[in-house]
């Protein structure tokens, strides 16, 4: 069922928030069909959060999406920015404005900061969510490329095994 929309508030989160924020993430782990932590470990995660770290919730009486997001710098030109790392929105409310609020809230945020950008990734292989963030004005940067280092590999480079110096 779809939600009306005009009723959906965004603001920053905080920590009467975090019950309600951690049962989202458990959905969208689900949605993304990914193994999840036991909720105790997710409250506690978000408890302690890495400093830059925010999110926005968006909602009426209950939250029903979220976008986590990081301060960055320096970017093109030697300014800041945002980096938006996760935006997810509760099934029962796509479609109903809440991510397009949260994406309108996080711009504003930037703007308001004097940042210049809000740069994110997106999964290549889903043609709806590259429509729907072109419908920003937004510009895919081709010429990037998201790396990740993780796993054995993180481990083996902080070691300093593995890879000769540049």
């Amino acid at each position: 069922m779809k939600r009306n929309a005009g009723l959906i508030k965004v603001s920053l989160s905080n920590p009467s928030d975090h019950v309600q924020l951690a049962a989202l993430f458990e959905e969208m782990q689900a949605h993304y069909e990914v193994s999840c932590p036991p909720r105790e470990e997710i409250l506690q995660g978000l408890r302690d959060m890495p400093d830059g770290t925010e999110i926005l919730v968006a909602g009426t009486t209950e939250i029903v999406g979220f976008a986590a997001f990081s301060s960055v710098y320096p970017g093109p030109g030697l300014q800041s920015g945002l980096f938006l790392k996760e935006l997810f929105v509760s099934k029962q409310y796509r479609s109903s404005g809440a991510g397009t609020y949260l994406m309108q809230a996080l711009a504003r945020l930037a703007l308001e900061r004097g940042y210049k950008r809000v740069d994110w990734t997106a999964d290549r292989n889903n043609p709806q969510l590259l429509a729907y963030y072109d419908g920003f004005g937004a510009t895919p940067k081709s010429e990037k490329l998201f790396y990740r280092l993780d796993g054995d590999a993180l481990a083996a480079t902080a070691a300093g095994d593995g890879r000769e110096k540049a």
